[in-house]
């Protein structure tokens, strides 16, 4: 787990200060890497980055969730419908519905999620 030392250095990079932002995060080799910018009882921003194949399992969250993809390609199950997404593109996932993410290719996104 991610210390809170470690969470405010990622914002600390970020703060008032240009940043790539898909290249905050590297990919793993059979893996999903995440990092945490903001954390705050609002709502979260964390950047993931997906090794080809990985992916994260149906589940539901009370909040929308703005996914951005910053890089790759990969299909996200929203409710019953399959979505395709590719770099440069935004979707969002709305809250209480089950969803899904699988990387086609290596893929990263920057999810943001504001807590009403």
């Amino acid at each position: 787990m991610c210390s809170a030392k470690a969470k405010m250095n990622v914002l600390q990079e970020c703060l008032a200060k240009p940043q790539n932002v898909a290249g905050l995060v590297g990919y793993a080799d059979d893996s999903i890497v995440s990092k945490t910018i903001v954390d705050k009882p609002a709502g979260t921003i964390t950047l993931f980055a997906f090794d080809k194949g990985q992916s994260l399992s149906e589940h539901t969250t009370p909040y929308d969730a703005v996914v951005q993809v910053l890089d790759g390609r990969a299909r996200l199950t929203i409710g019953a419908d399959e979505k395709r997404v590719s770099a440069g593109e935004i979707i969002i996932m709305p809250g209480n519905v089950p969803h899904s993410v699988c990387a086609e290719e290596r893929f990263k996104m920057l999810l943001t999620m504001i807590r009403a």
